[in-house]
């Protein structure tokens, strides 16, 4: 409640662009604005986002990073006066550094700027992603060390009998990560109906109902790493880690339905996590021969959930392959990435992103700006 108090009245007088998720609001930006975005924006999405985390919004830091990445690379670029072209690669270069010092995976980086901000892969493009992505993980590794965010295990894939059983992770994660749109702008929804008062109110009001699950469940407090790196150990029963995967469905979006500032990239790696590791819990359990480890599902499940949402399967076989530095478990991340992208797809065209700008009558698909093709 305190912490809305001060990112409420922050985000409504001075960016209102900063509350939610910021990745659509980057998106739009590069297909219909030609990249610009308000230099103030970097500044209060970082304040708003920081005091929203650090104050138990279950949001992650992932989509703020992206979104003040890619404002500073607008803002650049504008002071430069360069053309509309440019500048879109500027807002992606900004976006791919964010995510590449973030995760320490320099390669995520380049591909998500492709694969979710310019929506489009160009040799051009590529290179100045490239250069930008190595550089901002070359600073972060001086400043912070190999230090990454999230430790993760390292999993071995026992035989090709197994990959059926990703298989239907896959598939189960489709269906997670198209529920978890659904479910994220259903709640955004009814807050929109509940709410009659100023906006700059809205957070800290609303943090009484999202205090409440806290008290019920404090592992969804803020971001969640550890609690999911726990999960993946076995810290945790199948019917807890089910527990934890719908209560995280509800914390992320009761965070920001109320007007809270953070992404959704990293509980949907939470998500997918716990789901994949009760998935790997239950076949271990069944087919005990195959000798299964429940992490390596969840780890699998991480992706899975994230591309099932998002339909961005490079982006998450990236991301996780170099969180984990594992190539063995490259094959059943692929067979699982791509079925619940292609599932989830074959549901509905709209991503977690999109469906938010739909919802606004905005759709990026029909209106792009000639110069995000140009870039």
């Amino acid at each position: 409640m305190v912490g809305g108090l001060v990112y409420g009245p922050l985000v409504n007088r001075f960016a209102p662009e900063a509350r939610g998720h910021g990745v659509p609001e980057v998106m739009v930006a590069v297909a219909q604005r030609g990249g610009r975005i308000p230099a103030r924006v970097a500044g209060v999405k970082a304040l708003a986002s920081a005091l929203c985390i650090g104050t138990g919004g279950s949001v992650g830091r992932e989509g703020p990073i992206v979104q003040i990445g890619s404002a500073l690379g607008s803002s650049i670029g504008q002071a430069l006066r360069v053309p509309a072209g440019r500048l879109t690669l500027m807002v992606a270069c900004g976006a791919a550094g964010g995510i590449s010092a973030t995760f320490n995976a320099p390669m995520a980086g380049v591909v998500f700027g492709l694969e979710i901000i310019l929506r489009a892969f160009a040799a051009q493009s590529f290179g100045v992603l490239v250069i930008s992505s190595v550089t901002a993980n070359v600073i972060a590794r001086l400043l912070v060390g190999d230090d990454t965010i999230l430790h993760l295990p390292h999993y071995t894939l026992g035989s090709t009998t197994e990959l059926p059983l990703y298989a239907v992770l896959g598939l189960a994660a489709g269906l997670l990560g198209w529920g978890f749109a659904r479910v994220l702008y259903a709640i955004e929804d009814a807050c929109d109906f509940v709410w009659r008062g100023p906006e700059w109110l809205r957070p800290a009001v609303g943090g009484v109902v999202l205090g409440a699950v806290l008290l019920a469940l404090p592992e969804l407090y803020g971001v969640g790493y550890p609690v999911l790196q726990d999960g993946l150990a076995g810290q945790y029963a199948v019917g807890f880690l089910l527990l934890l995967a719908v209560g995280k469905m509800v914390a992320t979006s009761l965070t920001i339905g109320i007007g809270g500032s953070g992404g959704v990239f990293a509980p949907s790696l939470f998500l997918g996590a716990m789901a994949g590791t009760a998935f790997g819990t239950l076949v271990a359990a069944l087919f005990p021969a195959l000798h299964l480890a429940p992490g390596a599902f969840g780890l699998v499940g991480m992706a899975a959930v994230f591309a099932g949402a998002a339909h961005a399967p490079i982006t998450a076989v990236l991301i996780v392959f170099e969180l984990t530095g594992d190539y063995s478990v490259i094959l059943p991340l692929m067979i699982a990435v791509v079925l619940a992208t292609g599932l989830s797809h074959l549901i509905s065209h709209r991503t977690i992103y999109t469906l938010k700008l739909i919802r606004r009558g905005v759709d990026i698909d029909v209106d792009s700006a000639p110069a995000t093709h140009q870039a």
